[in-house]
């Protein structure tokens, strides 16, 4: 008998988790707390680790026609735009990962998940807000109805992580995030090339790339600060204040903020990595379970890499006792996702070193790296972008 499988968020590890189940012979149904799914503006860089995955669900196609992919990733120096590094990205890491290294409109990556939900009939519920959750060794009632497991993926304010194990704290980084979306046409395109392109300053770092089939350009801005935000994407920010965050900075990173019309901004909260994601039936996936910072650009690609591992772990033991599919999943799981939140913090404090020297030593580092000995800059993200959850996972 197939098991009956519930998931808490239709976010995009809530919807690539039921493809993957589903992929598996399962039952599977999705409920989500918004009347209606709706894509946040943003961006996301899917490496091939995440892309591996979209791949053998069927639904790669669909994301790289209304995506981009980069030709490498630039870093540069705040002021003067001196190209610290590049590393390559395109064709080299598509031939060296065995797949694409994507910028994608987050809308983009939904709506083709969304529609692969549909088309597989695989059923989602919309405006259902999870009040309480019910769970014994046979069971786990949502919603008023039954599964044989349930899989919390709503989210860094997890409704199921919380009927798990209570509240949590969270540690404001001391850092905020900007974030914009701006039209082709209000840039000048000679200015921006096609690589995701990393500013380097003290305390503050800013990235751009193309999404949405080169139609729009995504800005992110991180600067450190006293000023506490809130922990959400949704948060509507100051366009007067993302521009003074980055006043005199090099003059390509100005006209981009000045190019934009609205913005959103949200504080960066760091929280250890979980000792324990489930008990008994229940599970969590993605950032209920493991929110990191954004340095690395590795969260949706956690929440994919989660998504496939949890149902094979789960089709494994769909004989037995589902439970310990769920631990299997947790313990394949748990040790790389925490090494990339680890390493993302890390990332960050790279990125925003404060001390003169300090950067200079890090800029030649860098820069010898990839210029001098590229093979052993790319092989730094071996463990990363060249991870395969489809071929295995051990």
């Amino acid at each position: 008998m197939s098991l009956a499988i519930g998931i808490v968020g239709a976010g995009i590890g809530g919807l690539t988790a039921a493809l993957a189940l589903e992929q598996c012979g399962f039952d599977v149904e999705i409920f989500e707390a918004a009347p209606r799914l709706e894509a946040l503006g943003a961006g996301i860089q899917l490496s091939p680790n995440a892309t591996k995955v979209l791949r053998a669900l069927r639904v790669l196609d669909a994301v790289a026609e209304l995506g981009v992919a980069p030709d490498a990733v630039h870093f540069r120096s705040y002021r003067t735009g001196y190209l610290i590094a590049s590393r390559p990205l395109g064709p080299v890491s598509e031939a060296r990962y065995g797949a694409p290294y994507l910028h994608v409109h987050r809308g983009d990556l939904q709506n083709a998940l969304a529609g692969a939900v549909s088309a597989r009939s695989i059923a989602l519920h919309t405006g259902v807000d999870i009040k309480s959750i019910e769970d014994s060794d046979q069971q786990v009632v949502v919603a008023g109805r039954r599964f044989d497991v349930l899989v919390g993926c709503d989210g860094i304010h997890s409704t199921v992580r919380h009927h798990l194990f209570g509240s949590e704290s969270a540690r404001f980084t001391g850092q905020l995030a900007w974030r914009a979306l701006v039209p082709v046409q209000r840039i000048d395109q000679s200015a921006v090339p096609r690589a995701a392109t990393v500013w380097l300053g003290p305390n503050h770092h800013f990235v751009h790339y193309y999404v949405a089939s080169g139609e729009l350009l995504n800005l992110v801005g991180v600067v450190e600060t006293e000023r506490e935000g809130a922990e959400s994407w949704r948060l509507e920010g100051d366009i007067s204040e993302f521009r003074a965050d980055f006043e005199g900075w090099h003059p390509h990173v100005t006209m981009l903020i000045d190019a934009a019309t609205h913005c959103h901004q949200w504080g960066l909260y760091d929280r250890a990595p979980m000792q324990a994601w489930g008990r008994g039936r229940i599970t969590l996936l993605g950032d209920a379970c493991h929110p990191m910072l954004p340095f690395l650009a590795q969260g949706a690609a956690m929440a994919i890499e989660d998504a496939w591992v949890l149902s094979r772990c789960l089709e494994d033991w769909e004989d037995g006792d589902p439970a310990e599919g769920l631990r299997e999943y947790e313990r394949y799981r748990m040790p790389r996702t925490a090494r990339v939140q680890q390493s993302a913090t890390a990332q960050g404090k790279m990125f925003h070193e404060p001390r003169p020297l300090a950067r200079a030593m890090r800029n030649l580092k860098l820069g010898l790296a990839t210029r001098l000995l590229p093979e052993i800059a790319m092989e730094q993200l071996d463990w990363l972008h060249g991870y395969d959850a489809v071929q295995g996972f051990g």
